[in-house]
C-alpha cells in the first residue's frame, strides 16, 4: 500500500529531553488518523515535523512518497491545510477578506481567492456572514472559518490541531459534520484532540501516545475490543468506602476491576448479570453506573496512573 504520510522510528530531542522516542505509523490516502495523548505526549512535536516547523533529526519521515530529510520542502507544504489550535484570523477584516488574503499566499489572484472563498463559505454554512467582520462571529463560526481558510488551496492533507477546543456541543457537532464530508471527498486528515468522543466520531484509526511513545494503534472499536471488556460499571463511591475483598469477588464473577482516576471501574462481558448481582459484592446500584465501554476507558487504562484490582 502507498502511504500519504509514513514515519519509521521517528525521534526528537530538545537538549536532554526526549520528546519522541522512535515512533512509527503509516497513513493511507483518505483516512482520518488521530493522535491522542496528554499534553507533552509528543503529538504536537510529530505534527510540527510533518508540516515543516521542526527539523527531522532521527528516523525517517515521508510525505506523498518523498523522504523529508530535514524540513518539509515548500512544494510539499503546498498540499497541506492547517487548522491550528488557536484561532489566528485577522479580526479587522471581513470573513471573505480573510479568505482572499490567505489565498494570495498560494499565488491565487484576488478574483480566484474570492470565488474559492465563496464556495467554501457555502460549504461551511457561513455565506450569510461573508461581509461581516470576523470579530462578530461566534466561537463556532470562527472555527468553521479557520477550516474554510485551511481549504483555500484545495489541500490533499489537512492537519487539525484540537479543532473543536472551547466549542459548545452544538457547534462541535456542526464542525464534525463538515469534517466527515471532507473525508467522504477523499481528503486525508491528521487529527490531534483531547476529546475522546471526537476521536471516536471521526477517526478511522488512531494512536494513543504517552511520554513520546505510541502505546496502542487501531480503530476506536479495535482498541476497545483489545484492551478492555465491552461494558463497564463505574463505582461512584470513594475507594476507602469499598467493601472488603471486593477485588476477589469481582474476579469470581468473571469480571475485571481496575482503579483509574481514584475510582473503581468494573469491566465485564455480561453487563446485566453483574449489574443484577452487585449486592452480592457489597455494592448498591444507586452508587453505580452501567454503560458501554468507550475509547476514553482505553485511554485512561493505558495512560493514567492505575492499580490492577
Amino acid at each position: 500500500m502507498d502511504y500519504i504520510v509514513e514515519a519509521k522510528k521517528l525521534a526528537k530531542s530538545y537538549g536532554d529531553f526526549r520528546a519522541l522516542k522512535g515512533i512509527s505509523f503509516a497513513i493511507p490516502q483518505g483516512e482520518c488518523f488521530g493522535f491522542l495523548g496528554h499534553n507533552g505526549a509528543g503529538k504536537s512535536t510529530t505534527m510540527r515535523m510533518i508540516y515543516g516547523l521542526s527539523v527531522v533529526e532521527e528516523g525517517e519521515l515521508s510525505v506523498m512518497g518523498e523522504r523529508i530529510m530535514h524540513l518539509t520542502p515548500p512544494h510539499i507544504k503546498q498540499i497541506f491545510g492547517i487548522v491550528p489550535q488557536e484561532d489566528n484570523l485577522d479580526l479587522e477584516l471581513t470573513v471573505i477578506e480573510n479568505l482572499e488574503v490567505y489565498g494570495s499566499y498560494f499565488g491565487m489572484s484576488s478574483k480566484e481567492a474570492i470565488k474559492r472563498g465563496q464556495e467554501l463559505l457555502e460549504f461551511m454554512g457561513l455565506t450569510d456572514k461573508m461581509n461581516v467582520n470576523v470579530d462578530m462571529l461566534s466561537g463556532g463560526g470562527k472555527r468553521r472559518l479557520v477550516i474554510a481558510r485551511a481549504l483555500i488551496n484545495d489541500p490533499k492533507i489537512i492537519i487539525l490541531d484540537e479543532p473543536t477546543t472551547g466549542l459548545d456541543p452544538q457547534a462541535r457537532r456542526q464542525v464534525w459534520q463538515k469534517l466527515r464530508k471532507l473525508k467522504e471527498d477523499g481528503v486525508t486528515m491528521l487529527l490531534t484532540t483531547h476529546y475522546m468522543e471526537e476521536a471516536a466520531q471521526l477517526c478511522d484509526r488512531l494512536v494513543i501516545m504517552n511520554d513520546g511513545e505510541i502505546l496502542a494503534e487501531g480503530s476506536p472499536e479495535e482498541l476497545v475490543e483489545e484492551y478492555i471488556l465491552p461494558f463497564v460499571i463505574e463505582v461512584r463511591i470513594s475507594i476507602d468506602m469499598l467493601p472488603p475483598q471486593i477485588n476477589e469477588k469481582i474476579e469470581a464473577m468473571g469480571a475485571r476491576g481496575e482503579y483509574m482516576v481514584d475510582s473503581l471501574f468494573i469491566f465485564t462481558k455480561d453487563s446485566r448479570e453483574i449489574w443484577d448481582k452487585l449486592d452480592e459484592i457489597g455494592l448498591s446500584q444507586r452508587d453505580c453506573y452501567l454503560r458501554p465501554a468507550t475509547l476514553e476507558d482505553v485511554f485512561l487504562k493505558l495512560t493514567g496512573e492505575r492499580e490492577e484490582a
